[in-house]
């Protein structure tokens, strides 16, 4: 684990026990752990942000499915299909784009249709194991991902990344801040600048909040401040983390990271993203087929219960965005480094069989 910063997510006790996870809705005031004891918890917990981070969502989807079986009264294995099958659907709904949502859903369903000889009490634990493995692997990778990129840390550089995609979106060390972690943790002296990430500040609540916590010397900046900074020399590397990756390597990302690649070609600055495999969506062709949330006017409107416009005036609040493959240097993920960023890299790093 990372001095200083607990972890996101993780399932506490027996069958019977809760999910415990940080709701980061209410960072950086007040450091609050949040108990989930049913689905509908859980789904709420997705869906208004109090997990995120495509890998924790993940995370909490496999756990939310052992919360909404685990009181089925009945032993029929038929039964029970169908009420997970019911979970699941629901679960679903939470939110669209992060594909480790649907992958985690998948795999606990996968799992509880091969078990076709297990019995229903048996099957539930199973599950409930399932769930923490997902959990435990997901660590596993953030720190591959660490190590495969720490090495583009350059001492004494400037790294500036967008939204949150650190250990608070994972179950430990993160995707594009794992690389961070593990030169600081090797004693490798940098600076990291982070976006405030407009609308809901996950930079600027979060980022800023678990880099303090670990002790790297980090400095905030409002979005639009990006491109004046790359001006002044201060930053060699951009690292953002990913919702869903396309076959041919676009990436969705947090809404204003197209924004940043734009930024880091024009200023001839290295562009990387980080994902675990789970985040990539090789039935997807490319980025123009990822579905994009479509989040309330009011994150804009009343950003956080103050009125900043016009009462009523129409927003334009998409949650993330999509980054041409054109754009991206290189992808880290648990297996490797990907460069160049095309289908047959993605293809013979990540593999059909990822799933």
């Amino acid at each position: 684990m990372i001095s200083g910063v607990p972890r996101t997510i993780e399932w506490v006790g027996p069958l019977d026990g809760f999910v415990r996870m940080i709701d980061q809705t209410r960072l950086p005031v007040e450091l609050v752990m949040l108990e989930c004891r049913d689905v509908e918890t859980m789904w709420e917990a997705i869906r208004h942000l109090r997990v995120r981070g495509a890998p924790a969502i993940g995370i909490a989807a496999a756990m939310g499915v052992v919360l909404g079986v685990r009181h089925y009264a009945g032993s029929d294995r038929a039964g029970f299909l169908s009420r997970l099958e019911e979970v699941r659907t629901y679960l679903a709904s939470s939110r669209p784009t992060a594909v480790n949502l649907f992958w985690a859903l998948d795999r606990m369903r996968r799992l509880a249709l091969a078990a076709d000889d297990t019995d229903v009490s048996t099957l539930k634990l199973a599950l409930l194991q399932e769930a923490k493995r997902i959990r435990d692997e997901d660590a596993a990778m953030c720190r591959a991902i660490g190590e495969h990129g720490e090495s583009l840390i350059r001492p004494g550089g400037g790294v500036l990344t967008h939204c949150n995609a650190g250990a608070l979106a994972t179950a430990e060390w993160g995707t594009a801040l794992a690389p961070l972690y593990v030169a600081h943790e090797r004693g490798r002296p940098f600076r990291v600048y982070a976006d405030e990430t407009r609308p809901l500040l996950q930079g600027s609540r979060l980022t800023a909040w678990e880099l303090r916590q670990a002790g790297i010397d980090v400095t905030l900046l409002c979005d639009s401040m990006a491109g004046s900074l790359m001006h002044t020399g201060k930053v060699d590397l951009v690292i953002t983390g990913a919702d869903r990756i396309a076959a041919n390597g676009d990436t969705a990302n947090k809404i204003g990271t197209y924004s940043m690649a734009v930024l880091a070609r024009e200023h001839g600055i290295p562009f990387y993203v980080a994902a675990p495999s789970s985040t990539f969506d090789l039935g997807i062709g490319d980025g123009s087929d990822i579905p994009i949330e479509e989040r309330d006017p009011d994150e804009i409107r009343r950003g956080f219960g103050c009125l900043t416009a016009p009462e009523g005036v129409a927003c334009y609040s998409p949650a993330f965005d999509v980054t041409p493959a054109r754009l991206i240097t290189g992808i880290i993920t648990e297996r490797g480094l990907i460069d160049p960023v095309n289908r047959e890299r993605i293809a013979e790093t990540v593999g059909a069989s990822h799933r």
